[in-house]
């Protein structure tokens, strides 16, 4: 208080000239302040638009060529003569490999988030909250190599087996689990991607489980509820759109996974309805090929990358929509 009384009798005593001049050295600081943040913002969306350009015009050729049938078409032949492009093997594969990632994904990472929340002992939870930091740093090439090398051995040789023997014959079912085991397949890259988006689910809800306020479980726990009940009555609603978010974060990486992809998923432009067979995504083509293409092949695999940031951008506006909507709804 006495250093601020100082400071006052010091602006008095300075006279009107010395604060005009303070003041008006304030404001254009505020003004070159909010114009650099401004500036900062705007760079964003001018960036989006450059990345949008410049694939629509790279992919030009190619949507020239091809039209709307470019989606629908399976037989990839850059080699023919004319070239037959087709996204519709690494559209199904982008899908398939997502969806099945996080069907994986999803319960484990809540499973692993309520227990280091609710159950885990103190000690222990410093430990598992670190290895899932470390899983979230491992890069993409590592878990491509380490599936290649050690987790398409033991499905193709272990796993994969024992589901087709025991699917054999059933409806439906035996089609999707239908031999033979293979080391490159839509169902090893699943699984991959299922470890690699873990840990963005896990943090995520272990983070706004944490911001439940203890006294709505305290008395959930006081009326006679199980921990099971508090979980699924107090825990998971009260924090669904930080719950969503999070899975839908961990949907985008999944959706543009390149490197670990390619490694083990067999890079087959043909559609097969088994999940051991080999596939492709919209990712792992473009990686696979790019280097070497040009031409219409080049334009092709463009419009590859275009329709995977459509595709990520609808998945994503459609996730912000629907948070949009549980929070009305809250506050209702």
């Amino acid at each position: 208080m006495a250093e601020m009384a100082v400071e006052s009798d010091v602006m008095e005593a300075a006279g009107p000239y010395d604060r005009a001049r303070a003041l008006s050295a304030f404001k254009l600081g505020d003004i070159t302040f909010y114009w650099i943040t401004r500036a900062c913002a705007i760079s964003v969306l001018l960036i989006l638009g450059g990345i949008i350009i410049s694939l629509v015009v790279g992919a030009w050729p190619a949507i020239r060529e091809y039209g709307l049938a470019f989606l629908w078409t399976q037989r990839w032949a850059p080699s023919a003569d004319p070239p037959v492009l087709g996204a519709l093997g690494p559209i199904y594969g982008t899908l398939i490999t997502s969806v099945i990632a996080m069907m994986i994904a999803i319960p484990v990472g809540l499973g692993i988030a309520v227990f280091l929340t609710e159950i885990c002992p103190l000690w222990l939870r410093r430990p598992i909250g670190l290895a899932i930091e470390l899983l979230a740093g491992i890069p993409s090439i590592i878990y491509g190599m380490w599936g290649f090398f050690v987790l398409g051995p033991f499905l193709a040789n272990t796993f994969q087996p024992f589901m087709i023997s025991v699917f054999d014959g059933v409806p439906v079912l035996g089609t999707i689990f239908a031999g033979p085991p293979s080391y490159l397949s839509l169902f090893n890259a699943s699984l991959i991607l299922a470890i690699m988006v873990l840990p963005f689910i896990t943090s995520i809800s272990v983070d706004v489980f944490k911001t439940v306020p203890p006294v709505l479980k305290e008395a959930a726990y006081g009326v006679g509820c199980t921990t099971w009940e508090v979980v699924r009555n107090v825990v998971i609603p009260y924090t669904r759109v930080g719950v969503i978010g999070g899975v839908m974060l961990a949907l985008g990486r999944a959706l543009g996974e390149t490197m670990a992809v390619t490694f083990i998923i067999g890079n087959s432009f043909k559609i097969q309805s088994s999940i051991f067979a080999p596939g492709t995504t919209i990712s792992a083509a473009i990686a696979s090929e790019f280097a070497e293409s040009d031409g219409l092949h080049q334009s092709g695999l463009i419009l590859l990358g275009l329709l995977l940031f459509v595709l990520t951008f609808f998945v994503l506006a459609a996730a912000r929509l629907m948070l949009l909507r549980l929070e009305k709804k809250a506050g209702n």
